[in-house]
């Protein structure tokens, strides 16, 4: 659940703005998301997020299926707090909050970019913005010395 918890990163925002998923000015996201992490074992989480704020300053909640909160993830320039399990975590950064539960680097602060369609670079990923305009990204890492391969995909709710 903690990986599940990171990757969806989001929040706490109020609406969007506009109809469209990939809106350079929106600063809310919601939907579906599934992460795939090829360490040993394999790990695979799915849910789904509502994603607020910019990565700066945001918070993330993640639901069940049936729609109660998993948890809920706040970030500031200065901290990051984990809500799960009625207990709180708290953490220097977003990127420290991230790797701590995951245990890999994920690209918080390019995902935010990625989902308002700017083609930005991330330390080791690539990411598919074609079918955006879908509501759809996907974005991959290839291992490396520092990290198993991951898969990051994310079906957007139309708003």
């Amino acid at each position: 659940m903690a990986l599940f918890v990171i990757v969806s990163i989001a929040g706490c925002a109020g609406p969007a703005s506009s109809n469209n998923v990939n809106d350079t000015k929106k600063s809310f996201w919601s939907g579906r998301l599934a992460l795939q992490i090829a360490s040993e074992p394999p790990e695979s989480l799915s849910g789904t997020f509502e994603l607020g704020g910019d990565a700066r300053n945001g918070s993330l909640h993640l639901f069940s299926p049936l729609g109660s909160t998993l948890a809920v993830l706040r970030w500031t320039p200065q901290s990051a707090s984990l809500l799960a399990n009625n207990q709180t975590q708290t953490f220097d950064s977003l990127d420290a909050l991230a790797r701590q539960v995951t245990g890999t680097p994920l690209p918080l602060a390019a995902l935010f970019e990625w989902l308002a369609g700017q083609p930005v670079s991330a330390a080791g990923w690539r990411a598919d913005l074609s079918r955006l305009a879908d509501g759809r990204l996907l974005a991959e890492r290839a291992a490396d010395a520092s990290a198993p391969a991951a898969q990051l995909r994310i079906a957007l709710d139309s708003q």
